[in-house]
């Protein structure tokens, strides 16, 4: 039952790591903005902890439900993640203008998906030992392709912030190209665990 939720799991896993190092980052650069705007900046910044503690509590409270449970509670937290990235992105434009403080968001967001993605591989390798070896091999191939997909995604983003000068909105657009493979891994790897789990 349990591989059935790894692709909701990894899902929210992964967005709760990129908010983690966006408020991080935040934080981190607020003694930077003018001291005419950081009260305005703050009070956002408590916004966006919010959103992120009230998302964090959504996969809690899903955490011990089943795959119809997650499936209709992704919905959800698609919708909250949307407003966090929303205001993020609202964020950024009013406080962190400079490309560098830019820069330094987008890398530490892409580090945090990639640190997903190795975890989440590194679960579904886990969980094949249960299988006889004619199913461990198909699990494992799909795990294998899955960090050659991490990898390839390592290489495009660490090329995209390597890169000139982008827009934020270009960056976020890598970000949620990767994001996108990511959850494809995933769900192909939880398919193929159940199909050898049967």
């Amino acid at each position: 039952m349990q591989s059935m939720l790894h692709p909701y799991l990894n899902w929210a896993k992964e967005r709760l790591d990129e908010m983690d190092a966006a408020l991080a980052s935040f934080e981190a650069k607020l003694g930077d903005v003018q001291a005419d705007a950081r009260v305005k900046a703050s009070q956002m910044l408590a916004d966006l902890r919010k959103k992120r503690d009230h998302f964090q509590e959504s996969i809690g409270t899903q955490a011990q439900a089943g795959e119809a449970a997650w499936a209709g509670a992704k919905a959800k937290l698609e919708s909250e993640w949307d407003a966090y990235e929303a205001q993020a992105k609202e964020y950024v434009e009013a406080f962190a203008r400079q490309f560098e403080q830019q820069r330094a968001i987008f890398r530490l967001q892409a580090d945090a998906q990639l640190k997903s993605w190795r975890a989440a591989a590194d679960r579904f390798r886990n969980d094949t030992t249960e299988f006889a070896a004619v199913h461990r091999n198909e699990v494992e191939a799909t795990v294998e392709r899955m960090n050659t997909d991490a990898a390839a995604a390592e290489d495009k983003l660490r090329m995209f912030g390597q890169a000139g000068i982008q827009s934020w909105s270009a960056m976020m657009a890598a970000l949620a190209e990767t994001r996108a493979a990511f959850d494809r891994a995933s769900q192909a790897s939880a398919e193929a665990f159940n199909r050898a789990a049967r």
